[in-house]
This record gives C-alpha cells, structure tokens and sequence, in this order.
C-alpha cells in the first residue's frame, strides 16, 4: 500500500500503523483532533499532517480532500479514531452522542467520503476499520464503547457484504488490551476489565505489525490475540454460557461471590 492515511495517529495504535507503512515506502497522511500530535508523528515519518475531528464530516470531508490533493489517491484508509469511557446505563447522552460519533460515525464519514472515488475505480482499495474484541464480545464497566463498537462492527460487515464485487476489501481490526493511552489513563480505568485487559496487553507496534502482515490477504477479521476467536465462538454457540462467564467475572469486579 503506497497511499494511506490513518485517523486517530498521534499515539497508540495509530501512530503505530503510520510509522509501520512509512517504514514499508508507504506516502503517509496523519490526521488527529490533537494537532500537535498529529504534526509530530507526521514530522517523524516524513507524512502530511491533515488535523482534525474524525467525528465531524466537514473535517473528514478535509481530510480525504487533502490526502487526495497530496498523494494523488488514497490506496489504504485505516479508519482508527476511537474513544473509551466508563459508563452504565446512567451515562449522560452527551457522552453517548459523543462515543457513539467518534466510534461509529466517523467511519461512516469516511466511506461517503472515499467510496464514490473508490467503488468500480479499477484498483483494488482497502478500508482498515479499528472496531475492538468489545465489538464482538463486549466491555465490562463500558456501556458506550461495547454498543458503539458493536454497531462499528455491523458497519463494516456490512460494507463488506455490499461491496466486496467492487473493488473494495473492508477489514476489521479487532484487538483486546493494547498498551495505549485509552487502556492506561482517564475514564478507561473506570472500566472493570482494564485491569484485566492489562494482564495481556500488546505494544501498538505488536498490533501494526500483524496488520501490515495481514494486508496481503483478505480476512474480514484481524485478531492479534488468537484466545478472541475462540470466545467469539462460544458466544455464538452457547450465549447463555458465555453470558454467565461474563456475569461472574462482573460479580468479582464488584468485589461479590464469584460462586
């Protein structure tokens, strides 16, 4: 991939992809809401730094407009932004409106954006959505990031199922812990699993590494922890157990009989 632009790039797996592809010959282009971030690892790869809000279309709107002027197309389009808070049923709507923007509808930007350009162009065209093992098993202590990362899943499947004939390869990286920012620091630690995510944790680079890896095929599903696929089985096979699994480790969180 020669072209490629990544949301959510000024740290943690972002920057790490960015880095990864510049390292690889890759023409990098660096959006953030964190400018400075955004310049900084731009300023390190030798990329574009395209700052901006992922989730408002105007910005993404800029972004894919800028990429395009600067690299001639947009051949990868890692749609990486991403947030996590802690939360229940009481968390207040502006945070639900928030995560559900940053979570869900920036991909959906990007694709109004990218797909006229791309569908039927001829070349072959990749979209790397960042979704999450939340998104397909969930988050305990997150109610916003395990619905919002549920419906970015359903997103990309289906986009995958309308447009795969094409030309488009749609991709869904799907990590548990990984040793950044949104893991470590502010409202995820309010999260009961981040103590437990922790324990396995990968460095950003780990995960950017198996995503370049797995660019040359064409599995909808990238798992850097390989135990993901297995308990995304069981949910499917066996949701009342895996549901009960779930709910004793929630009970052991509150400090409860884990009986």
């Amino acid at each position: 991939m020669k072209r490629v632009v990544v949301t959510g790039a000024g740290g943690g797996i972002g920057a790490a992809l960015a880095r990864r592809f510049a390292a690889d010959g890759a023409r990098v282009v660096v959006n953030d809401l964190n400018g400075d971030a955004a310049r900084s690892v731009a300023g390190e790869i030798g990329g574009v730094a395209v700052p901006g809000d992922a989730a408002r279309e105007d910005d993404v709107r800029t972004l894919v407009d800028t990429a395009w002027s600067e690299l001639g197309g947009i051949d990868l389009f890692c749609s990486n932004a991403g947030v996590l808070s802690a939360g229940d049923e009481n968390t207040p709507d502006e945070q639900w409106q928030r995560d559900f923007g940053v979570n869900v509808m920036s991909h959906v930007y990007v694709t109004r954006a990218l797909l006229p350009r791309w569908l039927d162009s001829g070349e072959p065209k990749r979209l790397l959505m960042t979704v999450s093992a939340a998104g397909l098993l969930t988050l305990l202590g997150s109610a916003t990031y395990s619905v919002t990362k549920h419906a970015a899943l359903a997103y990309a499947e289906w986009l995958r199922a309308t447009y795969a004939h094409r030309g488009l390869t749609v991709q869904a990286l799907c990590p548990q812990g990984v040793r950044t920012d949104m893991l470590t620091r502010g409202n995820a630690r309010g999260s009961g699993s981040a103590a437990l995510l922790a324990d396995g944790a990968l460095e950003p680079a780990a995960v950017a590494d198996l995503v370049a890896d797995s660019l040359d095929g064409g599995q909808f599903l990238i798992l850097p922890h390989a135990e993901v696929a297995d308990y995304y089985r069981l949910r499917a096979s066996d949701p009342d157990r895996w549901l009960g699994g779930m709910n004793k480790l929630q009970r052991g969180f509150e400090g409860g009989s884990s009986s």
